[in-house]
């Protein structure tokens, strides 16, 4: 009878207890749309991720993309009554209260069903980022672990645990996990890997195998693959032997910075602006973007390596700003981020000095990039003028050096190097779509997000006299037309003084044709034929090409005295290799939901900027240039190409706009402060700043294409007329303007 009131007051105290807290209680019908946080990511045209953004770094997947080794490691190390129990395992929580008793500690008891109840129902309950221990969240707890269990298979509650579970370092999920330590899918990790992701699940801050390898492998091995040997999972001999392999990460400990920080940048602002903050960061958007990989890559190194050229001849050298020593390091210990990657050659990489011989005694100075210390002998750094490394540097200065030689994964030989002061922008454009193929908008995105190659509005200089000539040819002058390149004074207008340019060279050459007068960027032939066309007409045709904004009709125009921002001009100069026609740029063709529903698609817009045999006139005038004006430096790549350089006064902006029948290219160089790049009186031009790394850049874009042995062609109207001149130049003619008395040859032949 005692028993029995026992009983009855037990089951009653039970059900008061439910019944208290069942109205407190989630919908556990919530999870049947339930869609967690995941990652928003950017794809290259050819489909390689380039970027991602997210709170929670998350890749939803399921049951089947998970190995069957996965799901066994987290199985015998987190519950292996898991496809036995109701949500609760009663055994597990005797003998866990029994520990808690002996032992005097707080053991966990729950299981896979009761963890994700507490991940996705009961957050309220965590503090500082941990679940607090009360009676009330467990008995909550046990009740949703139930009601999940009644509504769930035990394949839908294992899914939503393996893509909610915290993997460490921002990641969640164990596809997240898996790509982040193994550089692989859960769905093909190896049994080692496995056992690793179900050791890092306990405590992932401290057995993470970036933070702590030694404690994720002695987990591994003597917990998870013995779990996995006593449940049955695998043979004694298999978890021997995956326990005798190392420890081996692929991954970083945080994501890799996206190969076009910038370009990825200014996509990441236009989501926010256009789909919200929220969608971006947890509606996992999946972003196609015309960016080629391999011209990326072109791009970000012809830009590091020209403005470290330039940096060097114009700069020279400044000690380091880092000193480990200084900061209370030591030199043993210190290590970098960078040191984790592999070096190859030709990489540039942060190193610290260990060994400065003293001024005048004989040895190299060392220094350590990871467990390698080389030698850093003088011929490394000749570039200084310096003969004494003790005049460069002293111990535990952090610098950079390029990787000059490898032998296996050791560097064996190095030259000093140095990050500029100097900035420079790249952008290039496809001239038949508009689409964005590559885009650098400064020397690091880590020094400043600024993006130089979309924001920022630079004097344009010489490089706006194309327009100015473009203008005229469809005006009536021809290639031939002359100027009389001789000192003047004009009318600026009312209360305004005379305005009397001056050429770059400071000499004056007489009568030129508008060839021999944009090859050479002469000044005053460029002025006179602004005059002659009118000011307003060259504003107005500006405004074709798509040059933003108010532009002035002042004679400074011809000189480029406007404004306009690197991805605009490049724009603008497509349109002379794209027969006239103005194509829009853009960098996202579409954006699609987590669910592949298409919320935006993109196309080219083309609009006619001007007549086609106008445009192929100015490309063949461009193609001067190239051939035997300011850019004869890019003749040597052998290909079909046509551009302008363009150097501002005082030599503060420098520029390269340059194309081929497919590709235009942009470049500029120049400090973000307005002030010269070398001295006043003999900087740095476009030629010798910004053509460098142009040419590098195209250069690999060549190589890159499948038909470089047999290039492609501007390809004329039908109403140009070729007329080879006494000076033996071909001169391209629109047809009725060219010289009488002279055997044309038609476009058509």
């Amino acid at each position: 009878m005692a028993a029995l009131f026992v009983m009855a007051a037990l089951l009653g105290t039970l059900s008061g207890v439910l019944f208290a807290y069942m109205d407190d209680l989630p919908q556990i019908s919530a999870l049947d749309s339930y869609q967690p946080s995941t990652i928003t990511r950017l794809f290259s045209r050819d489909g390689q991720v380039i970027a991602e953004f997210a709170v929670e770094r998350r890749v939803v997947i399921d049951y089947d993309d998970i190995a069957p080794v996965l799901r066994q490691a987290i199985l015998a190390s987190e519950d292996a009554d898991f496809e036995q129990h109701v949500g609760l395992s009663v055994s597990r929580i005797v003998i866990t209260a029994l520990r808690d008793v002996v032992y005097g500690q707080r053991y966990g008891a729950s299981t896979i069903t009761q963890q994700v109840a507490r991940m996705l129902f009961l957050s309220d309950y965590m503090r500082g980022g941990v679940f607090e221990r009360s009676f009330e969240r467990k008995i909550k707890e046990a009740i949703v672990a139930v009601q999940l269990e009644k509504r769930y298979t035990k394949r839908e509650i294992f899914t939503f645990y393996a893509n909610h579970v915290t993997m460490g370092h921002g990641a969640y999920g164990v596809e997240a996990g898996a790509r982040l330590y193994f550089n692989t899918s859960a769905k093909d990790v190896t049994l080692e890997e496995a056992a690793t992701l179900a050791a890092i699940v306990q405590t992932p801050a401290r057995l993470s195998p970036f933070v702590n390898p030694e404690q994720a492998r002695a987990r591994r091995d003597n917990y998870v693959l013995a779990r996995m040997a006593d449940e049955g999972f695998i043979t004694r001999e298999e978890a021997a032997a995956a326990a005798a392999r190392p420890l081996v990460v692929r991954g970083q400990p945080t994501p890799d910075q996206s190969i076009a920080p910038y370009f990825a940048e200014d996509i990441r602002k236009m989501l926010e602006q256009k789909y919200t903050a929220d969608a971006l960061y947890h509606a996992g958007l999946r972003v196609n973007t015309t960016l080629d990989v391999d011209l990326q890559r072109a791009a970000n190194r012809a830009v590091d390596r020209g403005l470290r050229r330039v940096d060097k001849r114009r700069s020279g050298y400044r000690r380091p700003a880092r000193n480990v020593l200084a900061e209370g390091q030591t030199l043993d210990r210190f290590t970098v981020a960078r040191w984790s990657q592999p070096i190859t050659e030709g990489d540039i990489v942060p190193a610290v000095v260990t060994t400065v011989p003293a001024r005048g005694a004989a040895g190299n100075a060392r220094v350590r990039l990871g467990a390698h210390t080389i030698d850093l002998p003088a011929g490394a750094y000749g570039w200084t003028r310096r003969s004494s490394a003790a005049d460069l540097f002293k111990v535990g200065d952090l610098i950079e050096v390029e990787v000059r030689q490898v032998r296996g994964s050791a560097p064996t030989a190095l030259a000093l190097e140095q990050a500029p002061e100097l900035e420079g922008a790249l952008v290039a454009i496809d001239n038949h779509t508009g689409e964005i193929r590559a885009m650098v908008g400064g020397f690091s995105f880590e020094r400043s997000k600024f993006n130089r190659a979309t924001q920022a509005h630079r004097q344009l200089g010489s490089i706006f006299k194309p327009f100015v000539y473009t203008t005229a040819i469809d005006r009536g002058f021809t290639p031939l037309s002359v100027f009389v390149d001789e000192p003047i004074a004009l009318e600026a207008g009312p209360n305004q003084p005379l305005y009397s340019p001056m050429n770059y060279d400071r000499k004056f050459e007489g009568p030129v044709t508008l060839r021999r007068a944009l090859e050479q960027s002469r000044n005053i032939p460029a002025v006179k034929a602004l005059v002659e066309v009118g000011p307003q007409q060259v504003v107005g045709y500006a405004a074709r090409f798509g040059l933003p904004g108010t532009i002035p009709p002042v004679l400074s125009l011809a000189l480029g005295s406007v404004e306009a921002t690197l991805v605009d001009v490049t724009t603008a100069y497509s349109v002379f290799p794209n027969q006239g026609v103005r194509m829009t740029p853009y960098a996202v063709t579409s954006i699609a939901d987590r669910e592949g529903n298409v919320l935006e698609e993109n196309r080219p817009v083309a609009r006619e900027a001007i007549r086609a045999d106008t445009a192929f006139v100015m490309t063949h005038l461009l193609r001067g240039v190239v051939q035997r004006g300011t850019g004869a430096a890019a003749a040597a790549l052998n290909w079909p190409l046509a551009g302008k350089t363009g150097t501002v006064d005082d030599y503060t902006d420098t520029w390269f706009i340059g194309f081929d029948p497919d590709l235009t290219v942009g470049v500029w160089v120049g400090y973000d402060e307005k002030k010269p790049i070398g001295g006043t009186s003999n900087g740095e031009t476009g030629a010798t700043a910004s053509l460098p790394i142009w040419i590098d850049f195209m250069r690999a874009y060549i190589d890159s294409r499948d038909d470089r042995d047999m290039p492609p062609e501007f390809e004329p109207p039908g109403n140009i007329a070729f007329v080879t001149l006494d000076s033996g130049i071909t001169e391209a003619f629109i047809n009725g303007t060219q010289p009488r008395g002279v055997a044309a040859i038609p476009a058509s032949e």
